[in-house]
């Protein structure tokens, strides 16, 4: 039922009163109804202790996008929420907290300390999907998953036993990425590169067998000197062709180790000769294997040195060892240089620390269905959008490596592996896998380590709903709702969790099969389509972090903006899948975008009832009363373009159009034009067609609120009941969003015919207009509306056009009067398709006052071009000033040069 529009939109009343309402009335619950087709979202699931950032925002005002445009469609939908654990995030904050009371969690021990992180997990979670509500995410909050659900928990050491069972897992002892502040393991994917500032050290070792004589070595970690067992120069090098088979002697603990040939050695990097710790570097370790050399780990697990580096170092931190050993040898006399070097360096994603290379026993996953992840994307059964991410995604399978998804953490899902009290721990034997444990538990002791977070998170899309158990409910539900139509992610996470997530359903959803079929691909894969956007950086392009300062809180641009707002702010500058510059000015359009489109409802609403807009069958009624008339004509035309614009827009996922045709729709062509021409009809109800304008306003509005009901949710519902668009206890998703071409076939068979030529003939005219604007402007008397105008048109044809729209001319040019012309002389004007309109001068401004000053100004020009051509002239400058102070010298003269032409051609035109 309609009621009455008040004058100020307050989208914080709003937004909460038809949120709640939305929940009260199970608007966003997902259940299967056969018959329809199926639309399925699975939430990228946020930490639990996590508070909502920008990129959340995007993320899921995204999703909500696609989710509730399916409801509009009549689709049968379910957003599945959920939240993650988060390993490492979550115990480095309960470690901090232990430290600050003065113990640790091995102090506290593994049980006590569990209690802490669940204490934690409750006292900090949940905010998050608090924050989505206030977004107005539409997500089924009955579904809520926690991954450390007893229920999840279960789904993820099932698919662990049945990997393990099918040869995926093994474990291993290999060279990790070790991160001491969290003393865990991490896979390459959790490692990032940075360039740090250091020192290149050149050292000598003396040869055993030739005592005084050295071979020079370049190191960047002098610390792992202690766990040096060889040296290592190219086979082809001829400077140490005779010392291959002979030793040195390793300075401290001084020991001998050989020098070896291996062809891993660049023979132009450095001095061409490698000192080999197998134990701290990945190359070391290949080239360790390759010549079956002793491994000597030097490094405790929190990064300090350990006794195998001697008392000296032992228990030393690794970058105080660093420089201790560099003074070491210099007091040796083995240190011959030093110099500042830049290298890149492996930084701990989480804990952003140096990473180490250390030898450790660790569970690895060897991938199942490369080739099959590699298919489904290929043959296109998996979509990318944009389509150039495929590449990125294709790379990575290719170059695949082996995942370590072992962590050394107790928060997390605990690995399901027990071995045999008093036995081999390393003799597989001894293990037992399974679900549920021994039977006899006393017997065995369950692995210390949890699982890598992803490795949790990477079978989301069906271990949500249950899987593998095989009852009524989850078998029906993943039968209607899996595969899940359309993933939402950054581009960041491609390698983390959307390559293994596709793999894991290719593996783990349905039977054990070694190969798979086109058709079996397209009913494992986990999702249709891949939605990729950018990252959000400021407006200077820096990545947003809260050391910088610059990453604002969504919940006070919410309170600035309203959420509908920064929705739509955030989705109209955010290009395809690339960045985002952020800045509070680029989406403040957001806001202003609300008020005109509350104030356009509110103004259709003062000219005349809306008790007769419950159906679209209604209002087409309401059309019939009167022929349209050109601006009736041209707006319907452009809601039926702009409907097909949005259809093509959501199959492509183009996004970043979506806004853009919205907002050009409703704030250009409806407010600006039509309800600026149409004002008179719509205030004057004595006028027969003034119905017929209320009719066409109504539809228009009508389909501009669903189409925009996606993204502003709230505002779109609100008004969509004060416009009187549906019965009490509906919701604007409760009807049915018609396609362009259904409504054209509607509006057909209600007799209403779309004229395009008349469309066309208002465009011409909207063109006429804009030109005599733009005259206007250029003689600075856009504002004045007591000018007069002439035309001069084309042809006949265009004088009648022009002639039926003098009025709506007159008026939205902002002229006195108008005149019909042949011929006009000495005037400036402008040329469209309908003729020339042209200002008369004598009306707008004083011509001679007018001719004074712009010769003033064009003088003054001339003088600043000379000095600017006389600066560029000459060789002491153009030679010995900065390059950049030259280029800017030559714009500054080139828009010299513009402003002045354009000064010439107006004074010449005067």
């Amino acid at each position: 039922m309609a009621k009455e529009i008040n004058q100020g939109y307050d989208p914080k009343e709003v937004e909460a009163r038809w949120y709640a309402a939305w929940e009260e009335n199970g608007c966003f619950e997902g259940e299967v109804e056969e018959g329809k087709e199926a639309y399925s979202i699975m939430i990228p699931p946020p930490n639990v202790t996590g508070i909502l950032h920008m990129g959340h925002v995007l993320d899921n005002t995204l999703q909500d996008i696609f989710i509730r445009r399916a409801r509009l469609e009549g689709k049968s939908t379910l957003w599945f929420p959920g939240t993650d654990h988060a390993s490492i995030a979550t115990q480095t904050k309960v470690e901090q907290a232990l430290r600050n009371e003065g113990t640790s969690r091995r102090e506290i021990g593994r049980e006590k300390f569990l209690e802490r992180a669940w204490q934690w997990s409750d006292d900090h979670g949940g905010k998050i999907l608090n924050q989505l509500k206030k977004l107005g995410a539409s997500c089924d909050w009955r579904r809520t998953t926690f991954t450390m659900d007893e229920a999840y928990e279960r789904s993820v050491r099932a698919a662990f036993v049945k990997l393990y069972e099918r040869g995926y897992i093994y474990r291993g002892k290999r060279l990790v990425n070790w991160c001491p502040s969290s003393q865990t393991a991490l896979s390459n994917e959790e490692v990032i590169m940075k360039p740090q500032k250091g020192k290149f050290w050149k050292m000598r070792y003396e040869v055993v067998e030739e005592p005084g004589r050295f071979i020079e070595i370049s190191t960047t970690r002098p610390e792992t000197i202690m766990g040096d067992t060889a040296v290592a120069v190219h086979p082809d090098d001829e400077r140490y062709a005779d010392l291959v088979g002979k030793h040195v002697w390793r300075p401290f603990p001084r020991a001998e180790i050989p020098v070896v040939a291996d062809r891993a050695v660049e023979k132009d990097f450095g001095t061409g000769a490698l000192k080999v710790t197998p134990a701290h570097d990945q190359v070391d370790f290949d080239i360790g294997k390759r010549h079956d050399l002793p491994l000597i780990d030097v490094m405790n697990p929190d990064g300090t040195l350990s006794e195998a580096a001697g008392p000296e170092f032992a228990g030393m931190e690794r970058f105080a060892a660093r420089k201790a050993a560099a003074k070491k040898l210099e007091e040796l006399g083995l240190l011959v240089d030093t110099e500042d070097y830049e290298n890149n360096v492996g930084f701990s994603e989480r804990a952003d620390v140096p990473i180490e290379p250390r030898l450790s026993e660790q569970w690895y996953l060897k991938y199942p269905k490369v080739e099959e992840a590699k298919a489904a994307v290929e043959k296109g059964i998996i979509k990318f959008h944009p389509k150039r991410w495929e590449k990125v995604y294709l790379h990575w399978l290719n170059n695949i490596q082996d995942w370590c998804i072992s962590r050394q953490l107790w928060w997390g899902q605990r690995i399901p592996v027990w071995y045999k009290k008093g036995e081999d721990r390393l003799d597989p034997k001894n293990w037992h896998v399974s679900v549920d444990g021994p039977s006899d538990p006393e017997n065995w002791e369950q692995d210390e380590d949890a699982l890598d977070t992803w490795a949790s998170s990477y079978i989301w899309p069906f271990a949500c709903f249950g899987w593998p158990n095989e009852d009524e409910k989850t078998l029906k539900e993943l039968a209607h709702f899996y595969p899940t139509s359309t993933l939402v992610t950054g581009f960041d996470i491609i390698f983390f969790w959307v390559a293994r997530m596709i793999m894991a359903g290719l593996e783990l959803y349905g039977d054990d099969k070694k190969e798979l079929s086109d058709d079996e691909i397209a009913a494992r894969i986990p999702f249709k389509d891949i939605f990729i956007h950018g990252l959000i950086r400021d407006a200077q392009g820096r990545k947003m972090s809260k050391t910088l300062g610059n990453s604002p809180d969504p919940l006070d641009l919410m309170e600035k903006f309203g959420a509908d707002g920064l929705r739509f702010g955030i989705i109209n500058i955010a290009p395809s899948g690339s960045d985002i510059l952020f800045s509070e000015e680029r989406i403040e359009i957001g806001r202003n975008f609300s008020n005109k489109l509350w104030n356009a409802c509110r103004f259709r609403q003062m000219n005349g009832a809306v008790d007769a807009n419950a159906s679209l069958d209604s209002i087409l009624e309401r059309l019939k009363t009167s022929p349209l008339d050109g601006y009736s004509n041209w707006i319907l035309s452009r809601m039926l373009e702009t409907m097909r614009e949005i259809e093509g827009q959501f199959a492509k996922f183009e996004m970043h159009q979506l806004t853009h045709s919205l907002y050009n729709f409703v704030w250009g062509d409806f407010c600006d034009w039509y309800v600026e021409a149409a004002k008179a009809l719509l205030q004057k109800k004595e006028d027969p067609r003034h119905d017929m304008a209320l009719a066409v306003s109504d539809l228009v509005i009508r389909q501009a609120l669903q189409l925009l009901h996606p993204v502003m949710p709230h505002i779109t519902e609100e008004l969509w009941h004060a416009m009187g668009y549906c019965e009490d206890g509906q919701f604007i998703q409760d009807t049915l969003l018609v396609s362009a071409d259904d409504l054209a076939a509607q509006l057909a068979a209600a007799g209403v015919r779309v004229d395009a030529e008349a469309a066309g003939n208002v465009e011409h005219v909207k063109e006429l207009i804009t030109k005599a604007r733009s005259v206007k402007a250029e003689y600075n008397v856009a504002s004045k509306r007591d000018v007069t105008l002439f035309v001069s048109a084309a042809d006949a044809k265009s004088a009648e056009i022009v002639s039926g729209n003098l009025d709506t001319i007159k008026k939205l040019a902002g002229a006195a009067t108008i005149e019909l012309k042949e011929t006009v002389d000495g005037c400036p004007g402008a040329v469209g398709a309908l003729g020339t309109v042209y200002l008369d001068l004598s009306s707008a401004i004083d011509v001679e006052a007018e001719k004074e000053r712009l010769s003033k100004e064009l003088e003054k020009l001339n003088k600043q071009v000379a000095a600017g051509e006389g600066k560029l002239k000459n060789p002491k400058f153009v030679d010995k000033a900065p390059a950049n102070v030259v280029e800017g010298a030559r714009k500054q003269l080139a828009d010299t040069v513009a402003k002045r032409d354009e000064i010439a051609r107006l004074l010449e035109s005067l």
